[in-house]
């Protein structure tokens, strides 16, 4: 069993599996009228997750321009519209307010926090002339959204609270962590693991381990292998007993803590986490997914350096192997639901001239080797692309000594800094934004050890790039005074992967 595997069990006992079967079985019955599909959304911090959910709706329901997807190029999607989510439980996405944000106001919509569900029914003719002669098709695309951070705590169900606690303070005293890591090292150090258990004691150990994680994903660092994921998105549940624990400087082959001790009440804590916040997530959202897109924020951790890529590539690794892969089958989906599409997504292409969008490809290509290796292998389709869900720039050519550039046109947001001019979100600027490397190995390295000749080679292929965010676009009308749909980068070919073939 190799790593990635290692956790599978546990996330999936006898009894688990008994009650997935219940809920698919009941899916099923309920798509014997009309059939859905619940797609997966997710990505690690400002990956662009609501971004994306807002322009597919916006397009589908809009008539955008959305060429490669063949259901609406071919014209046969007759409709798209937003109905009644089927599960009562859960938060809906707010796709009007995020609307008016964007179009509105061109701003970016707040980021995602919990998981929230919204249910968009696609009207279309079959491409088949035999189904056509049946009528009308009918598809109900269930979208759920939830933080990529969320992932990071499903291995943790394979593992103890010693061996979480050696791999955090691994990671807490690596060469690029330890001097962020060093206020909550300071208090560990000071403290007794085996001494009386002390609830001021856990508050204080834990505030300072969430304040490292949190420090960890600023800007500076964009690291992003940081579980517990809800210590940084606690919602209702901040304050609770089950997120009031850290990691202890113990071994992780250690022997069983003793009653009435620090180390006990936070195994006792680390275990709670586990059953009330980890499980249900899985139960109730992740395992009852059939494809999944990840959207991945590259261009974030190479502006951070090579340890944020090489920390990246690692979270992308854990949180990858939670999925369920598999090849689709009427009876597969109802005894044991598998994904059996996942699309990998470098997000925010608009900041980059069309001419290095291969090259972004190349680069997520790499990050997420291993897990799209295993995908694969287990029966899945896996497809990796860069993408903007919502264009912020467009292209143009300048020139520059006389030597002419590709470059990209838009407005940097308030704040934004560039060449120590700082920017008022008003003015539109024509910047050149850089060429990403040809080989991607270039920019890779062991996470814990980035060699001199690394990080050298990855200042080398850096210096040239610059990566500034910007304004959602001023959208265009029509004669009539009709709000055209958002523009985007390639979310058409996103669709038709994940869709396309539902509506054939």
């Amino acid at each position: 069993m190799n790593a990635l595997e290692a956790f599978v069990n546990p996330l999936t006992t006898l009894a688990e599996e008994t009650r997935l079967t219940l809920a698919n079985l009941a899916d099923a019955a309920t798509d014997l009228a009309v059939p859905s599909v619940r797609l997966g959304v997710t990505g690690l911090a400002r990956a662009g997750k609501t971004v994306f959910l807002t322009a597919l709706v916006h397009n589908l329901v809009h008539g955008g321009r959305l060429p490669l997807f063949s259901a609406a190029s071919g014209h046969r999607m007759t409709g798209a519209r937003l109905q009644p989510q089927p599960d009562d439980a859960v938060p809906r996405f707010d796709y009007e307010a995020h609307v008016r944000a964007l179009v509105g106001e061109r701003i970016w919509p707040e980021s995602t926090r919990q998981v929230s569900e919204l249910r968009l029914t696609i009207d279309y003719e079959s491409a088949s002339y035999f189904y056509r002669k049946l009528g009308p098709g009918r598809l109900h695309l269930d979208l759920i959204d939830y933080p990529g951070e969320w992932l990071l705590d499903l291995p943790l169900l394979g593992k103890d609270y010693a061996t979480f606690s050696a791999e955090a303070m691994r990671r807490a005293r690596a060469d690029n962590r330890a001097e962020i890591a060093e206020p909550f090292l300071k208090i560990l150090a000071a403290t007794d693991a085996n001494g009386q258990e002390s609830e001021p004691a856990a508050q204080e150990l834990s505030a300072s381990f969430k304040t490292y994680l949190a420090a960890c994903r600023a800007d500076a660092h964009a690291l992003s292998m940081l579980p517990p994921g809800r210590f940084l998105m606690p919602g209702d549940l901040d304050g609770s007993p089950a997120l009031t624990f850290a990691p202890l400087d113990i071994p992780a082959d250690t022997s069983p803590a003793r009653a009435g001790t620090l180390r006990a009440m936070m195994e006792r804590r680390y275990e709670a986490y586990k059953t009330h916040v980890v499980r249900p997530f899985f139960r109730n959202h992740f395992a009852r997914l059939d494809r999944q897109i990840v959207l991945v924020d590259v261009l974030h951790a190479l502006n951070a350096g090579p340890h944020a890529i090489a920390d990246l590539e690692t979270a992308l690794t854990e949180v990858l192997g939670a999925f369920r892969p598999g090849k689709r089958s009427w009876l597969s989906s109802i005894l044991s639901r598998r994904i059996d599409r996942i699309l990998f997504a470098a997000t925010k292409a608009d900041h980059l001239h069309r001419s290095d969008h291969d090259r972004l490809e190349l680069i997520l290509k790499r990050l997420v080797a291993r897990a799209e290796e295993r995908a694969t292998f287990k029966g899945a389709e896996v497809e990796v692309l860069a993408m903007a869900a919502v264009r912020a720039t467009r292209e143009a050519t300048v020139k520059h000594c006389g030597e002419a550039l590709p470059a990209i046109l838009g407005t940097p947001l308030p704040g934004e800094r560039l060449n120590g001019d700082t920017y008022d979100g008003k003015t539109e600027i024509a910047m050149f934004p850089g060429d990403l490397p040809d080989d991607p190995e270039s920019l890779f390295g062991q996470a814990e050890s980035v060699s001199e000749a690394l990080r050298a080679s990855f200042q080398t292929a850096q210096a040239d790039l610059q990566f500034l965010r910007f304004r959602p676009p001023e959208l265009d009308k029509t004669a009539e005074g009709l709000t055209l749909s958002l523009p985007h980068i390639r979310l058409d070919r996103a669709l038709e992967f994940l869709i396309g073939d539902r509506l054939a």
